[in-house]
């Protein structure tokens, strides 16, 4: 038999049960002494049973309200604690992040501000996935993540977009080649020397060739590497020399290489959180989201 009990009824019994006195409970509970009396009636009425004896001068509790006591505290107990739970999760304190970033922004400082915030809200998980832009991108339109760190998507996509950094290009070369010394490199070298561009689905690509398009000597590239780490392998073994954005760097063994700044023109890449529109965020998300845009961490320095 279900016994439909509710939580008013039984936070009033347990407060009855707890002071000896319908007029100390009515004060603790805020409410109006008939207003309890005629809870505890209707809990009594849906028991079938009395749950205090009372007259003008004392009230007692019935062997059927001693029984129910232990239990009406639990349930009390489970639903303050439930409730807090869920009051920790809209305040944003506990919950879970689902992000997908490009490779390099997960090396670079997407791990540093993860900390940070996990030392503000212990309780809240992260999910990380690193994709590059194409699939990135996809994945969110697909409601795989909550939101992306990328490059700007294209304006038909149902993606919104909030800048965070611009993360500038550098011509990588050998550390023996004579453009290692230089303070700064056009972007027309790269129509004078063996070079090897990112594949056709990489962020980087997409500024790499927008530059190529106005040079009057554009590039023949020798090869696409597959990964920025594979890249920097490729020039350190003298295959070439390639474009990378400085974020990228910390995918590259630098050891046997140098980055110059790469100029007319200076470009960079747009980074930013990627949302899908009308894609509802959890609080836990929606405030790690504030805390990038607050305080972004920035690129290092080009060298």
């Amino acid at each position: 038999m279900r016994l439909d009990l509710s939580l008013r009824q039984l936070e009033a019994f347990v407060q009855v049960a707890d002071s000896g006195s319908f007029r100390r409970a009515a004060a603790r509970l805020g409410q109006a002494q008939p207003v309890l009396s005629r809870l505890i009636g209707q809990a009594e009425q849906t028991l079938g049973a009395r749950l205090f004896d009372r007259d003008t001068r004392r009230v007692e509790i019935t062997p059927a309200g001693r029984e129910l006591l232990p239990l009406a505290q639990r349930l009390l107990r489970d639903f303050d604690d439930t409730l807090g739970d869920f009051g920790a999760f809209m305040a944003g304190r506990s919950g879970r992040v689902s992000m997908v970033v490009l490779p390099s922004v997960s090396v670079a400082w997407v791990p540093r501000a993860m900390a940070a915030f996990a030392r503000t809200h212990p309780q809240v998980n992260f999910a990380l996935t690193e994709a590059p832009a194409d699939t990135l991108l996809a994945l969110l339109e697909a409601g795989r993540a909550d939101f992306g760190i990328s490059v700007r998507p294209a304006p038909q996509q149902r993606l919104h977009y909030r800048h965070l950094q611009d993360d500038p290009f550098v011509l990588v070369c050998r550390r023996d080649d004579p453009l290692a010394a230089r303070a700064a490199v056009p972007w027309s070298v790269f129509g004078m020397r063996d070079c090897i561009m990112s594949a056709a689905h990489s962020s980087i690509r997409q500024v790499t060739d927008a530059v190529f398009l106005r040079q009057r000597t554009p590039p023949s590239p020798v090869l696409e590497y597959p990964s920025v780490a594979a890249a920097g392998a490729l020039v350190a073994a003298g295959l070439g020399i390639t474009a990378l954005p400085v974020l990228a760097l910390q995918l590259v063994d630098m050891r046997e290489l140098v980055a110059v700044p790469l100029v007319r023109p200076a470009m960079a890449r747009p980074i930013g959180i990627v949302t899908r529109i009308g894609r509802s965020l959890s609080p836990a998300t929606q405030a790690f989201m504030a805390s990038l845009q607050a305080a972004p961490a920035g690129a290092p320095d080009a060298p």
